[in-house]
């Protein structure tokens, strides 16, 4: 696996066809790991928006980090500030019911969720959440 940090912009991911991502229904995910408190600030305000915008989100055991799956492709252009995105070269992470990262769990489980979160949107509730904390913080 490697991580992303490119400085050019993307507004969606091309979606790379690999022979073990051509599994109907089941598609290929790169994963956007985020530290807790900003993730379930984003996963609040991404279920709050009009639509419902946010796809399967991991959490560790330790609940230090989350993941939220995004299109297979979104690593090679991912440049958020304090967040990292797992490409998975062609071996896309799969959905199904159990986590598929040792030590971690589903806070939002496939199936109850979109296919993917939209890199797009998620930028923007990851911005808006980065916000949220500043302001919190800087009241104490």
């Amino acid at each position: 696996m490697e991580t992303s940090q490119s400085n050019e912009p993307c507004t969606s991911p091309s979606p790379s066809p690999s022979p073990s991502a051509s599994v109907p229904g089941d598609p290929a995910c790169d994963l956007v790991t985020v530290p807790a408190r900003q993730g379930l600030e984003a996963v609040d305000i991404l279920r709050r928006g009009a639509a419902d915008a946010v796809g399967p989100v991991l959490h560790d055991d330790g609940c230090d980090t989350l993941g939220f799956l995004v299109p297979a492709g979104t690593a090679a252009c991912w440049d958020l500030p304090g967040s990292t995105c797992t490409e998975t070269d062609g071996r896309g992470l799969r959905l199904n019911p159990d986590p598929p990262v040792k030590g971690s769990d589903w806070l939002l489980p496939p199936g109850e969720a979109d296919l993917a979160t939209d890199p797009v949107v998620l930028r923007r509730a990851l911005g808006e959440a980065a916000r949220l904390i500043e302001a919190a913080d800087s009241c104490r």
